[in-house]
Parts: C-alpha cells; structure tokens; sequence
C-alpha cells in the first residue's frame, strides 16, 4: 500500500488546522462523538446547530414511541430509514458501519424495534433523551455506527463548518484542487423533517470531502456502553448489595465479583435493568454518568481529550 496522505498534506496546508486531519483515501480510525460535540461547545454556529439537530432528531422519534399511534409507528420508523454510508468524512470503518450491520435500513429498524420493547420505560419517563444515550443500551450501536447516525443527523452543520474552512484556506481550491456542488440529505430541525441541500465541498481523490471540526471526533466514544456499566451500573449494584459493619463502615462488593453474578454480566441488558431498578429508587444513573464524563473531559484547546 502505498503513501495515504492526510488532507493538510494533500492540499498542502500548513499549521495547526481545526479540522481532523484525517487521511483522504481511507477509513479512519476516529468516529463522529455526539456526546464531544455537546461538551466541545464549539466552533459556533456549528456546535450548537450539531446539537439541535441531534436533540431534534430524536425528540421527534421519542415522542412517535411515546404517542405510539399507527401514523406515529409508521414516521418513527421511517425517520429512521436514512442513514446511507456518510463516506464523505472519511471517519470510521466500512466494515463495522452500516455495509457490516444489514445496511443503514436495517439499523434504523434495530434501533426503532429496541426503542419500543427492551428500553421503552426509559423513553416513556424521559430518561433516554439525547442521541448519545443509544449506544449504551441498543444491542450493536457502537462507536462506529454511533458515528454514522450521528454524522447523516448533523450533516448540515458539517458541510456549513466545511464550507467555512473553504474560505479560510485558499489551498482548497488551488494547485488544480476543485470544489463541487453536491446535493445532500440533512435534517431540518425546524420542520423535523428530512430534507435536501446543496453544498459546496472540496473534491479529494475524486471524492466530495466533509470536513470535521477538531474536539468532534474521537477513537473511542465518551459514553460508550462498557464505560457506563464499568462506572454507573456497576457502582450502583455495589450501593444495592452493601452492608455495614459494627463500626459503620459501609462494605462493599468487589466490581470483579459482581461481574460474576446473575443478572451484572457486562452487557447491554444489565445497563438496562440496573438503570431502570435505580430510577425505581428515584436514582438516574444516566444523569450521574454524563456528570461523570464531563468531570473526566477535556476540551480540545486544553489538551487530548479524556
């Protein structure tokens, strides 16, 4: 295989950029983080559009499982039925995104299907809310697919944030680099509707290329399913089996020997069921697991993120 330049190296830009400098003619290793680009708070407009989208987008799905009439049924899952391959980022892995799952047609199902039978008390009391809460509990929403989603969701913002960038650096369109209208699907957060735009993007190694703001993407996802079960659910279960001592002492469980136990396997069930039996106990763990995160992150202009 032959030298892959990164985009900076392909159009010759020099400096510090506040793009990812991902490689133009591959995947990459890093993957779009809806949860980073809350806690980015920035560039503006483009975070704060990324984020209406986002919330919009799954309001709008929500709000059809909650309502749970035929039409409801019938828009809840189609909104999720337009999610093709967004390649134009270069972020991710091809094997592991839609190609690898059934297609983007037979994710939107999976997620749309698990929404409404394994965590829909979660939707119905208003726990699960935000786009990042899907990997923790949707059985094959990963980093990868999370990434997916979430770039077709705040497509807009990223073409406007790419557009931007165009004019900020001349080298996208010197040296025989071209730039091409394209028409893309987006999210209209106003109509909550799936629409069309057309966008001027830069063309690398004949592809149309979206630029991604630095701080968006990571190689790992801030909430992913294994770190919530690891922090929340497991501290959690330990509060549950806890005992006290003569002295007062609170005694608990081993993490390493709940793992063990019926019912705490790691697993996206377990996240599930010890979130609902905490809510029970007015205890959202979701709640305390996002402030979690943000006490452990990072933003990008203070170092790598956590």
């Amino acid at each position: 295989m032959g030298f892959m330049p990164s985009i900076t190296s392909y159009y010759g830009i020099s400096g510090p950029v506040p793009f990812v400098d991902v490689n133009v003619e591959a995947d990459n290793l890093q993957f779009l983080d809806p949860h980073a680009i809350r806690l980015a708070r920035g560039p503006q407009p483009f975070a704060r559009d990324a984020i209406i989208c986002a919330d919009t987008f799954l309001h709008e799905v929500t709000n059809c499982v909650i309502k749970g009439t035929p039409s409801h049924v019938l828009r809840g899952e189609n909104l999720l039925q337009h999610f093709e391959e967004p390649w134009e980022t270069r972020l991710g892995m091809s094997e592991t995104g839609f190609n690898g799952h059934g297609g983007a047609d037979g994710i939107g199902t999976l997620i749309w299907e698990t929404l409404n039978d394994n965590v829909s008390a979660l939707v119905r009391i208003g726990v699960l809310k935000q786009l990042e809460d899907l990997p923790l509990f949707v059985e094959g929403v990963d980093r990868d697919i999370t990434s997916d989603v979430t770039t077709r969701i705040v497509f807009g913002p990223l073409a406007r944030f790419t557009e931007s960038m165009l004019a900020k650096y001349p080298e996208f369109t010197a040296g025989g680099h071209t730039v091409g209208t394209f028409r893309r699907q987006v999210w209209d957060p106003v109509a909550r509707e799936w629409d069309e735009a057309d966008f001027n993007l830069p063309v690398a190694d004949g592809k149309p290329l979206l630029l991604v703001p630095v701080g968006w993407a990571r190689a790992n996802l801030l909430m992913s399913a294994g770190r919530f079960y690891e922090t929340a659910v497991l501290s959690y279960a330990q509060l549950e089996t806890a005992a006290r001592a003569k002295n007062g002492k609170l005694i608990k469980t081993p993490k390493d020997t709940l793992k063990k136990r019926d019912g705490l396997g790691r697993g996206r069930n377990t996240n599930y069921r010890v979130t609902f039996r905490a809510i029970e106990n007015e205890e959202d763990l979701l709640a305390a697991f996002k402030q979690f995160v943000a006490s452990k992150y990072e933003s990008p202009d203070s170092g790598q993120a956590a």
